[in-house]
């Protein structure tokens, strides 16, 4: 069997080139699946990264909805999320373990002579904390007194500060504007708290990085890194995050309840108006539910269906997002991708085994007369078998190596290329699948030319010309 093997290797190094090229495809098809894996592995991480960011699965939103058409003659009775659902839901139902009502608003900015726009400036009570995962880097939370007094307080989040008063990277030095006045819509309020800077994994590699290659940050002229806002941001959840600023619930109502966006979620566009709707009943953007155990979801949307509709007189104004539909869709995007990037580098392998055939029944051609000396000097149909079989595994084994060099190159490329945040991870299991792969269809590949090899007769072989 040695000498078998040794023959076959060293039939391949005669023929560098040519098994260079047979190699080809082999190389493709692995690297392709590797690289494949690894974007959707980095994605995936990114999404999830992002999912627990803002609060888990174990989150639900209750928004203000169109009414059902069979219920639309009841428009005018429509109440809309208000605090009464809060209420309701608290005492009702004992899988609810937080509520955070929430009272978005419009607003530009202002402080140090700049103005900017965040993406998002709410009223909130101070669960709001603990609801979306906020942590408070300095300063303090608005507390329960703030908000039954209508404070003009606020806690904003990096981007705010970045952009009013400069970033650490552009200045040298981070500025915490704890107890600094900043306008919102002209109306004065101190800040303070200011949450602690969020990123994803891929970013804050990014920055020790550029940290440890530069120790000493020195002064730009210009802005050089994201603000939260750049290409690589870490995804949308923390540019979010990042671009909050937080008011007590009930200084919004009082300031500012004719910008109550009360559909949608998202940047609302700010509305020239003063007019101050008549109503003695706040009325909520959307109202942040938390359960005590994802497992309990659909029996706790039922229990909550049933509770609102009670406190809305029977109109269903309202609707339910949960991140678990969010959760479902990274897993159904996820297994798609891997579908179909794993058909197409399938295809690739295909092609490089079709390779790998066509080059060894060739070489069969070339080496009959060598073939039918081995045969009739004692070599055995095994023997011939062995050896050919042999060559075209070790042209798949070596081109599965290249292939899995090629894949970390060309995830490194991507990795530096990439528009995003979510920076391709390679996994043992992908380079594992890919490499076996490539062994299997070397096997497949040579086993129809180690056959016509083996059953040749070696008198008419040695005829051949």
């Amino acid at each position: 069997m040695g000498p078998t093997l040794v023959a076959g290797l060293r039939e391949i190094w005669a023929h560098k080139f040519r098994s260079l090229l047979t190699m080809l495809g082999i190389v493709l098809g692995v690297s392709s699946l590797v690289a494949m894996s690894a974007l959707v592995t980095g994605m995936e991480r990114g999404a999830k990264e992002a999912l627990i960011a803002i609060g888990g699965l174990a989150r639900i939103r209750i928004e203000p909805a169109e009414l059902p058409a069979e219920q639309r003659h009841l428009a005018d009775q429509a109440v809309g999320i208000t605090l009464r659902d809060v209420e309701a839901l608290e005492q009702n139902i004992p899988l609810v373990t937080l509520t955070s009502p929430e009272m978005r608003i419009p607003v530009t900015v202002s402080a140090n002579g700049r103005t900017f726009r965040p993406w998002l400036c709410s009223g909130v009570r101070p669960a709001a904390l603990e609801m979306f995962e906020h942590r408070i880097a300095h300063g303090r939370m608005f507390n329960e007194i703030d908000d039954e007094l209508a404070r003009n307080v606020c806690v904003i989040g990096t981007a705010t500060r970045d952009e009013l008063w400069g970033a650490p990277e552009d200045i040298g030095r981070e500025i915490i504007p704890v107890g600094e006045t900043l306008y919102i819509n002209g109306v004065p309020f101190v800040i303070i708290g200011m949450f602690e800077h969020y990123e994803s994994e891929q970013e804050r590699r990014e920055r020790e990085f550029r940290q440890r290659q530069q120790p000493q940050p020195q002064a730009q002229t210009g802005p050089q890194r994201d603000r939260g806002w750049g290409r690589r941001p870490g995804g949308f959840a923390f540019r979010l995050k990042n671009s909050t600023i937080y008011l007590p619930l009930n200084t919004v109502w009082m300031r500012f309840r004719g910008l109550v966006a009360t559909t949608g979620f998202g940047p609302p566009r700010l509305q020239a108006t003063n007019v101050v709707p008549d109503r003695a009943e706040p009325v909520l953007s959307s109202l942040e539910v938390k359960l005590a155990s994802i497992e309990d979801l659909p029996e706790t949307l039922q229990q909550m269906r049933n509770v609102l509709m009670v406190t809305h007189r029977g109109i269903e104004d309202f609707q339910f997002r949960t991140q678990e539909e969010w959760a479902e869709q990274i897993e159904t995007f996820v297994r798609n991708a891997r579908i179909s990037g794993g058909l197409i580098a399938g295809i690739s392998l295909l092609v490089g085994g079709i390779g790998i055939m066509n080059i060894m029944l060739a070489s069969i051609s070339e080496r009959v007369r060598e073939i039918g000396i081995r045969k009739s000097v004692g070599a055995s149909d095994g023997d011939i078998f062995v050896q050919i079989l042999a060559e075209s595994v070790v042209i798949s084994v070596l081109g599965g190596f290249l292939g899995m060099g090629a894949a970390l190159g060309l995830v490194r490329l991507v990795s530096q290329l990439s528009p995003t945040g979510n920076e391709p991870i390679v996994t043992p299991l992908a380079l594992g699948v890919a490499f076996g792969f490539s062994v299997v269809v070397g096997i497949l590949a040579g086993l129809y030319p180690a056959v016509k090899a083996a059953r040749l007769n070696p008198i008419e072989a040695l005829r051949y010309e």
